[in-house]
């Protein structure tokens, strides 16, 4: 009897023991999240960013450089280096460098906070926390969490599939899913370093302009050179074009399009103009938006970013914030009206 009991009794003990080794729930990988989050001091990171709007896929190399509590420094290059762009944030503001054009612009934005950021680690942490619904599940070497997205366009792209290394938790692949599930935005992460020790001067404002500039070289001035303009593949429902115009300009040539319908809105193209690498940056009312070829400034009724050496201009007084971003990021080639 006296046996017996004992043997109950260790099995109870073995039980509790495996129970306490089993897999972690998602409550414990979000707890987890949150102490790594509050202990992080800074971060490097390198991925590669896809994107599946337009004609053809749009692929970036994207290093990210991250300093608490709000510097941050997130270098694009795609992979024929002709398109570059550099997002920087430290005390003076919030700034995008087109080096290729000699271009910088600084926002008085609360960017990256405003929303979400596939490739910035404590974006995705923030979303996964955020979202009380968030479904999860574990692999051998993974957690896999799918959340809610938080982008100006988030009702086309609702859902993201977050996959993180059980080992460190830090960041392997993102999905960002339309509503039908297709990936339109993937990210995978190549390398993460957490608590990097940076220079000084990181992220200082000149440095970085000039660094930029040095590594991309200056797009040449070509007056003789056409304009290729590039049309929207996507547009609202009930919406077509009716009008399109060429006018001279200070470059050569604009190309006006009026679109027409349910809503209306102009898309205006011009040869961007290569500026005295002295330039200053211009201060811009609105947000940086990630258009995933570029970067771009929203505004309530404006959207404008330039690309392949072309100035795009989007406004509309009908057009939702998300739907200006849906048809920008359409506009990437020579397709059919």
């Amino acid at each position: 009897m006296r046996g017996n009991v004992f043997s109950v009794f260790l099995c109870a003990i073995l039980l509790i023991a495996l129970a306490g080794c089993g897999a972690k729930s998602q409550e414990d990988v979000v707890k987890a999240l949150d102490k790594k989050m509050d202990e992080m001091t800074s971060y490097q990171a390198e991925a590669k960013m896809t994107f599946q709007t337009g004609d053809k896929p749009q692929v970036y190399d994207v290093e990210i450089w991250y300093k608490h509590p709000s510097y941050y420094r997130v270098s694009l290059k795609n992979a024929d280096k002709n398109q570059s762009q550099m997002i920087l944030r430290n005390d003076e503001g919030v700034f995008v460098f087109t080096p290729a054009l000699n271009k910088s612009f600084r926002f008085q934005s609360d960017w990256p906070k405003n929303s979400s950021q596939a490739y910035l680690y404590e974006s995705l942490v923030k979303d996964i926390l955020s979202d009380s619904k968030a479904s999860f599940k574990a692999t051998k070497k993974y957690y896999v969490f799918e959340t809610k997205t938080n982008y100006p366009n988030s009702s086309m792209i609702p859902k993201q599939e977050i996959t993180l290394n059980k080992k460190d938790l830090s960041p392997v692949s993102v999905k960002v899913m339309d509503t039908d599930r297709n990936a339109l935005l993937t990210v995978r992460f190549s390398k993460v370093e957490f608590n990097k020790k940076f220079d000084a001067d990181a992220f200082d404002t000149s440095k970085n302009m000039t660094g930029a500039r040095l590594e991309v070289p200056t797009m040449a001035k070509a007056e003789n050179q056409a304009l290729e303009v590039m049309y929207p593949a996507n547009l609202p429902e009930g919406v077509k074009q009716v009008e399109e115009k060429e006018v001279a300009s200070e470059n050569g040539k604009r190309i006006i399009m009026t679109f027409g319908g349910e809503k209306s809105f102009t898309l205006i193209e011009e040869k961007a103009e290569v500026l005295p690498a002295t330039s200053t940056p211009t201060l811009v009312n609105g947000e940086p938006v990630d258009l995933g070829f570029a970067i771009g400034a929203l505004t309530d009724q404006t959207l404008t970013w330039s690309y392949k050496g072309i100035d795009f201009t989007l406004a509309s007084s009908d057009l939702t914030p998300d739907e200006l971003v849906m048809i920008a990021r359409s506009v990437q080639g020579k397709t059919a009206k």
